[in-house]
This record gives structure tokens, C-alpha cells and sequence, in this order.
């Protein structure tokens, strides 16, 4: 008999979706590569613990390692890392029920790598923006509320995927369902460059964003996303702060300057102060998800685009990464330059 969910990949996204969703009842598994995380999962003196802002709460739900997974699945929420994607989906696909689905919790555009693996048919597409950082095994803290929306990827409204939004429902009340998950799929890739920049200096979010002389940057980054977006037949949606239609081809720098002061009102209140590709580089030292900024890169390429904004930006990730440059906000400057 196949079980409900199983959530692989039980970090800050992954953990907390599947608390919400076991202390609602639903029949929930965690997987994840970290063996002492998982321990502190299964133990009924620990479980995993919700804490932060929004909400303060412990669950105690199976867990295990992928090498110690048994039985099959309805439905795998995958919440790793983007360059994870594919090793994790040969690992689970022989855990998905034939009539299951896979539904990406992750930046990018992971939907694209899920499909090679278990196939189109049984790969859903969703968008999620909230704050949350795992804090050590057993530990996540949920920061802020943000967007969350699912859809098909081929934009049908299928009696699964309307399941599917009602039970993310339980843990966003404001979840939306989409007939085009893309458009919020390459929206979050836009304003996600303008994350992947604050990583290489030290200040947070809110203050990152807010440095006047950083204004010409913000439209050149997210422009070039855009105009990729655009030559690959998608009209990108906004979220939280962050309107395409301000970074576009025509528009002011006073329709700039407004989003980026309503993307800084958003974040500013927030506990979750950098983001997790800034985690990454500062505090767990280790490779981050810039190939999603590559990849923007070399899909620009195929319609004769040229993103070099991007480009500098994904170089001087990788020098961090590799420790031939350290975090610094003149990183900034120097991505600022022509």
C-alpha cells in the first residue's frame, strides 16, 4: 500500500512544509542526507522543532536516511538544493507510486531536470518564497510568511493538483493555484539574481537593497532575467515587493526605485535578516545554488542574449566558493562597474 508523503530533503523549506502538514494530520515521511538531522527527527525526546516569528511547535514523523528508505509514495515534495536535483530524483524514483508525482520545492527551474528522471506527466511545478533556515539538527526556524503557488507544469487545473493546493493550504492559507506556475517560477529567478548579489557582500537583505548607489545594478540584473524570460515566451509575475513590469525594457527609474523600496518594506521586518545562498558562503561554507544564475546565462545564449551582468555575478560566487575572494560589500561595487 503506497503511503501519502514523503518529503525529501527536510532543511529549512522541505522540514517546514512537512511539519505543517504532519501536525495537520497528513501521513508524512522525511528523508534527508544528514544522518544526525534525521536522528533528532526520529527521536520522541527531540522531533523536529518549528521555531521563529511565526510559529513555535514540535512534530514526530518517520524519518530516515535515502540509503534506508523503504516503500513507495503518492507524492514526494523535493526540497534539495537545485544542484541536487537529479542524483536525488534517480534515488526516489523507484520510491514513487507508477501513478504518483513529483512536486519541486526549489529554486530554479528544477521542474525541467524532475521530467528527464520520473517524467512530464508525473512532475508538478510550485513556487515558494518564505524564510526559514535549518539551524542544526532538529532545529528550523520559520521566519516569515511569503508566496507560495503550485501548478501543473503543462498549466492543467487536474483534480491533483487542486488536492495538492488545498492541503498546502493547511500550512499558507494564502497558497494560490496557477495555470502558468512559470511566470512565478521565472519571476522568483529575477528577483532571485538580486538575492544571489546581496550573498556576496555582508549586508543583509533590506540593507543591501537599499543602497542608492546599487539601483542601476538591480534593473541591469534583473532586466537581463527578464529579457531571457521573455525570448522563452514567459511573462514573469511579481511577489512580495518585486514587480517585473519596473525592471522591463521602458521602464523608469522611479518604477525601479518603488519596487525596490516595497521589496526592502517586505524584508526589513524579517528575522530571516540574509539569504540562503548568503548562508551558504558565510555560514555553512559550502557550494551554493549559483548554476541556476549559469543557467539563465547559457539559456540567454540560445536566443543570442547576452547576460553579463549575470555572467560577473556567477564568477564572483565561484571565487568565494573556492576562497580566492572573501565577502565584502565593495564585491558590490566591483559587480556594479561596466
Amino acid at each position: 500500500m503506497h503511503k501519502d508523503i514523503l518529503v525529501w530533503g527536510a532543511g529549512a523549506i522541505g522540514g517546514t512544509i512537512g511539519a505543517y502538514l504532519a501536525r495537520a494530520g497528513h501521513d508524512v515521511t522525511f528523508v534527508d542526507v544528514e544522518a544526525d538531522h534525521v536522528a533528532a527527527i526520529r527521536d520522541p525526546a527531540r522531533g523536529l522543532n518549528i521555531t521563529g516569528a511565526i510559529d513555535n511547535f514540535r512534530v514526530h514523523a518517520p524519518a530516515c536516511t535515502p540509503d534506508s528508505l523503504q516503500g513507495t509514495w503518492r507524492r514526494v515534495f523535493l526540497a534539495v538544493k537545485a544542484q541536487h536535483t537529479l542524483d536525488a530524483c534517480r534515488q526516489l524514483q523507484p520510491h514513487l507510486a507508477d501513478d504518483g508525482y513529483v512536486v519541486s520545492l526549489q529554486n530554479g527551474l528544477c521542474e525541467r531536470q524532475i521530467e528527464t528522471v520520473v517524467g512530464r506527466e508525473r512532475t508538478v511545478g510550485a513556487f515558494v518564497n518564505f524564510g526559514a533556515d535549518w539551524m542544526g539538527p532538529g532545529e528550523i526556524m520559520y521566519s516569515n510568511r511569503a508566496a507560495v503557488v503550485v501548478g501543473e507544469v503543462d498549466g492543467r487545473m487536474s483534480e491533483r493538483i487542486q488536492a495538492l493546493h488545498r492541503d498546502l493550504q493547511q500550512f499558507e492559507p494564502e497558497a494560490l493555484l496557477s495555470d502558468n506556475v512559470w511566470e512565478y517560477l521565472w519571476g522568483k529567478l529575477a528577483y532571485g539574481s538580486l538575492l544571489f548579489a546581496q550573498a556576496i557582500g555582508q549586508s543583509g537583505i533590506a540593507d543591501c537593497l537599499a543602497r542608492e548607489e546599487l539601483l542601476a545594478l538591480w534593473r541591469q540584473l534583473a532586466r537581463e532575467t527578464i529579457d531571457v524570460a521573455r525570448a522563452e515566451g514567459v511573462a514573469l509575475r511579481g511577489f512580495n515587493g518585486f514587480d517585473p513590469a519596473a525592471f522591463s525594457e521602458g521602464a523608469t527609474e522611479a518604477q525601479a526605485r518603488a519596487s525596490v523600496a516595497a521589496m526592502v518594506a517586505f524584508n526589513r521586518p524579517n528575522p530571516k535578516t540574509h539569504s540562503g545562498v548568503w548562508r551558504d558562503l558565510a555560514v555553512r561554507k559550502r557550494p551554493t545554488e549559483v548554476d541556476i544564475m549559469a543557467g539563465i546565462v547559457d539559456i540567454g545564449r540560445t536566443h543570442g542574449i547576452a547576460c553579463p551582468k549575470l555572467d560577473k555575478l556567477t564568477r564572483l560566487i565561484r571565487g568565494i566558493e573556492a576562497g580566492q575572494r572573501t565577502l565584502h560589500d565593495d564585491n558590490l561595487l566591483e559587480l556594479a562597474r561596466p
